[in-house]
């Protein structure tokens, strides 16, 4: 029961920072780990273990799933060299560089010193995916950090299951025999994220039942992972792969009233899973440092040296690939290579994969260098929420890459218009056929005509304030539509059934309005 009254008071303090988070603009995540820090230091804090299946099983798959479908396969095919090159080359070398720099700076033996390094080789998708929308980053820019964060997760984690495999049998595991269950991890994952997808897409084909649909979309992250992990293959990997592909088809498998319903319910799971874990995170930290071993005391500045040696890595990196995700080509930009480095957050994945280390080796013997790496794990991502996150936004405003509200209205505005003149065309064919009624069709066209006004219009602004001024007064009426709805209702005129269609048909047109 307490650990139920602390999650709900979890779920209780994440509202309330990602409500003041949004008021402010700043990144919800840096705010919650604020918090949560700010709650384990008060006294007689209770004290917060969660177990590593909890977050590994519960918390990813679905996170990892929503930001996978956002990925644009589009402007992925124009970055998937640096980013192939990010996920597998800079994963390799950010886990060597840590396990060599851990080794020298820290007690941790070498095995230890080589999980940390796989520990804190990825950077976080959830975290990554939120700043790059808030920032309106260029769209190969965007892409090129949020694909980079969903694949070096799936690299890293593989290497950590290697890692630890090494660490727990005391050194016995060859190195030929790692890069063997390196492949069947990572290959295994992809082919049962390939078939999950393909499986979940013939389902979804054949069903219309928005309930039914929903618990598919929610099950589907879960069924992936669990199935790759039953198989002892890569989870990570395969929810990775199902998302992107279902991402690409997800408008072909469901029609507007069960998409609506999807995002929706996803948009809830993901805001409170992702709202409890980074409180989470903040909670950890001083409660894993009372459990450190005596001679532990160096461990600030040693999570210290790790985060520079991790953002410095990734500056040097970036550099060079800077150039493939310029708009126009050209010599390698630092303005580019900065904001893309510095988007490179540690969040959710290097936590849930530190907590699920093993206690002890295969003969028995307590595993040496287990508590120093969790707090040196969430000292660095906390570091980074805190200090990356904060100033991500100052960052990209200073180098300029960021797309002006000007340019992204144009182009909602000329996409308008593209799709106003493609449905106007086809209605001119419905015309000819002589099949549906001429006042039906002279209805469909005002719209469109209307719209289409709206999106020629020379003057941006007025145009803007036409649009709004329409949605303002279609608002106001389907607010009174609601309320003569509801009064009959009142007065026993239609029943419970009429109610809840009609409003939901109204729901729905107001949905369809936009601009909020």
């Amino acid at each position: 029961m307490r650990a139920v009254g602390t999650v709900l008071l979890l779920v209780v303090l994440a509202t309330a920072v990602a409500t003041g988070a949004r008021r402010w603009r700043v990144p919800a995540p840096s705010l919650l780990v604020l918090a949560g820090l700010a709650v384990a230091l008060i006294p007689g804090a209770p004290a917060l273990h969660i177990a590593p299946e909890t977050i590994g099983l519960v918390v990813l798959p679905p996170l990892l799933y929503a930001s996978a479908e956002e990925l644009s396969l589009r402007d992925l095919r124009a970055v998937w060299r640096p980013v192939t090159v990010l996920a597998f080359g800079l994963v390799l070398a950010s886990a060597a560089t840590v396990g060599l720099l851990s080794a020298a700076l820290t007690p941790l033996p070498g095995s230890m010193a080589l999980v940390l390094g796989a520990v804190l080789a990825s950077t976080d998708p959830v975290a990554v995916s939120a700043l790059g929308r808030r920032l309106a980053l260029p769209g190969r820019v965007q892409v090129l950090v949020q694909a980079e964060s969903l694949f070096n997760d799936a690299t890293s984690l593989v290497l950590f299951r290697v890692a630890v495999t090494i660490a727990v049998a005391s050194g016995a595991v060859g190195w030929q025999a790692a890069g063997g269950q390196f492949l069947l991890l990572a290959g295994g994952g992809c082919a049962i994220g390939a078939a999950v997808a393909g499986a979940v897409a013939l389902i979804r084909r054949r069903t219309t039942d928005p309930v039914l649909e929903t618990v598919i979309a929610l099950v589907t992250p879960y069924g992936a992972y669990v199935l790759a992990e039953s198989a002892h293959t890569s989870g990570v990997t395969a929810v990775v792969v199902a998302g992107v592909l279902l991402g690409r088809s997800g408008h072909r498998l469901s029609d507007a009233r069960i998409r609506l319903q999807l995002h929706a319910v996803y948009a809830v799971v993901v805001f409170l899973l992702e709202s409890v874990v980074f409180s989470i995170i903040g909670l950890e930290l001083p409660m894993l440092v009372k459990e450190l071993p005596s001679g532990s005391g160096l461990w600030p500045l040693q999570a210290l040296a790790l985060a520079a040696v991790l953002i410095g890595l990734r500056v040097i990196w970036m550099l060079p690939l800077s150039a493939a995700v310029r708009p126009t080509g050209g010599r390698p930009s630092w303005r580019v290579a900065s904001v893309v480095a510095w988007a490179g957050t540690r969040g959710v994945m290097p936590l849930a994969a530190a907590l699920s280390i093993p206690l002890a080796t295969d003969d028995g013997q307590r595993l040496d260098g287990r508590p120093l790496v969790l707090v040196l794990t969430t000292a660095v991502v906390v570091f980074t929420l805190v200090v990356q996150g904060l100033s991500l936004a100052p960052l990209v405003t200073r180098s300029g890459l960021a797309l002006a509200p000007e340019h992204t209205a144009r182009e909602e505005a000329d996409a308008r218009a593209a799709i106003a003149r493609a449905g106007l065309s086809h209605l001119d064919q419905l015309t000819d056929l002589e099949s549906i009624p001429d006042h039906v069709l002279d209805r469909v066209r005002r719209g469109l005509e209307a719209r289409l006004r709206h999106a020629d219009e020379p003057d941006d602004t007025a145009g803007t304030d036409v649009l709004a001024a329409y949605r303002d007064v279609r608002r106001e009426v389907i607010a009174v539509q609601s309320d003569e709805l509801h009064r009959l209702y009142d007065d026993h005129r239609i029943s419970d059934t009429t109610l809840r269609q009609l409003q939901r048909d109204l729901d729905l047109e107001e949905t369809g309005l936009g601009g909020r």
